[in-house]
């Protein structure tokens, strides 16, 4: 039955944030909202509405671990192994907005969130402090938007398309019924992971952070995996790098925003072994992205090839850690001893040789 929760869980997930974002972009478009606007926000927010649908319910469950281990666990699924894969697929393209502007964010709210939590609690007004950011965020988007040129216009235009005339889902009734429909595939879907997680956890004889921070992070990311990779794959690299940039952002501040200010007054109790090591694993990654994607203004895919690395490297080490294996310090030492600095060094010498190459007639 676990088997069967745990498979059919991110299948309901998929479908109802798919069923979201049209209903909800439909019906926005009727309303006479642009298209540009409804990709920036509808359409860019719809693909975590997994791990909100999942961290929401875990907090109503009780389950905190699993809220906590889904944001953090998904923001590194989402850099090292969904722009690992898509860089394998094909170099990705690196918009100058997203160096400027994206990433900063995105590196601010990490940052963000390991201040509110080194008292090891994510308190309600951390929560709704979290949440009022996300809120202006999407008005900074939204009135920057009105300043895009009209190619930018015109490319969400060719993606986020209003209902035609005549079409069954062209009435609000239609829409809203693709909202409310969404809106249960996403409560249920979440109900089976969670619950199906919990099972595992306890079969494996792992805590339910370790869960929450693989089976379920990568389970509540195929929106993610499926976008990246099908732009990747169409040569929409810029949109494959985009999509994760932006969810990551929207996981600490919509995610951990909504648990916080759902959990009430006893807020979310984040656990020693996330504060002494994941969440700077979830740093070091927002971190590492600034030169990855400043070199050349791509990821090769060597680098996507070591982004896919490291997160097999960061898998093992959990459960390595989670059975107290004895390989457990001859990892670790080689890592921090070998693979991290042979990494840092290939990352500056990449740094200091393409501005060079780039600058030879």
């Amino acid at each position: 039955m676990n088997m069967l929760m745990f498979l059919g869980g991110p299948i309901l997930l998929v479908i109802g944030a798919n069923t979201l974002v049209r209903g909800a972009s439909k019906l926005a478009l009727s309303f006479g909202i642009s298209p540009l606007v409804v990709g920036l926000t509808i359409v860019a927010f719809g693909t975590s509405a997994p791990e909100v649908a999942v961290s929401v319910g875990a907090v109503l469950d009780g389950k905190t671990d699993i809220a906590i281990g889904n944001v953090v666990g998904s923001n590194i699924f989402n850099v090292l192994f969904i722009l690992g894969i898509s860089a394998l697929i094909a170099p990705l393209l690196v918009n100058i907005q997203l160096i400027r502007q994206e990433v900063p964010i995105m590196l601010g709210a990490s940052l963000l969130l390991l201040a509110l939590t080194l008292d090891g609690k994510l308190s309600f007004l951390d929560g709704g402090f979290l949440f009022a950011l996300l809120v202006a965020y999407t008005v900074f988007l939204v009135l920057q938007s009105r300043r895009e040129t009209q190619a930018a216009q015109d490319e969400f235009a060719e993606t986020v398309k209003p209902a035609e005339a005549g079409a069954w889902d062209s009435h609000w009734a239609a829409q809203f019924g693709l909202i409310a429909a969404g809106l249960a595939a996403l409560v249920f879907g979440s109900e089976y992971l969670v619950q199906a997680s919990v099972g595992f956890a306890k079969a494996m004889g792992v805590s339910d952070l370790v869960i929450g921070l693989t089976i379920v992070a990568a389970g509540t990311s195929m929106p993610e995996v499926a976008t990246s990779i099908a732009a990747a794959i169409k040569g929409e690299r810029d949109i494959a790098v985009g999509n994760v940039v932006g969810s990551n952002t929207f996981n600490i501040l919509g995610c951990l925003g909504l648990s916080g200010l759902v959990s009430g007054d006893l807020g979310l109790v984040v656990a020693p072994s996330v504060l002494a090591f994941d969440i700077w694993v979830m740093l070091a990654v927002a971190l590492a992205c600034l030169p990855v994607f400043i070199t050349g203004r791509e990821i090769a895919r060597w680098e996507g090839g070591a982004f896919l690395g490291y997160y097999v490297a960061y898998v093992a080490y959990l459960v390595l850690a989670a059975q107290q294996h004895d390989a457990l310090q001859a990892f670790s030492g080689v890592m921090m001893g070998f693979v991290v600095p042979l990494t840092v060094v290939t990352l500056v010498v990449v740094m200091i040789r393409r501005p060079a190459a780039a600058a030879r007639p």
